[in-house]
């Protein structure tokens, strides 16, 4: 149950990053589409984050400490394009508009995310 919450939370961040983010679109025909569409992303979301990010934050550990943490920003970044890359090779009609985009919508979805967590409890 604890999982498909924390899809349905980086379902709505993910959607909430589409009207707030110019150049992160979803572009299914049908309100059920879209869902569709952002709850299989946010599948992949989390499946790219629980695989690469420790590996990542493992490698760049120094670079972590010499920014203060703000390289997990660019990180995050990078990950939701890596997201975007793997929809579109499922044919899944998400699509993040180059790097600049990814970076503005990695703080979207982290930050709604984080509300939404606190809000639902993240236990």
């Amino acid at each position: 149950m604890k999982v498909i919450l924390k899809i349905i939370v980086v379902a709505a961040a993910l959607w909430a990053s589409t009207k707030l983010v110019d150049g992160i679109t979803v572009s299914a025909g049908s309100t059920a589409k879209q869902i569709g569409t952002l709850l299989a992303v946010a599948l992949i979301f989390g499946l790219v984050n629980a695989v690469i990010k420790p590996i990542i934050k493992t490698i760049g550990c120094a670079f972590y400490v010499l920014t203060l943490g703000l390289f997990a920003l660019v990180v995050n970044a990078a990950l939701l394009l890596l997201t975007s890359w793997l929809a579109e090779q499922l044919d899944l009609p998400f699509h993040v508009d180059g790097f600049v985009a990814a970076f503005w919508g990695a703080i979207v979805v982290g930050v709604i995310s984080w509300i939404l967590n606190m809000i639902l409890g993240d236990d």
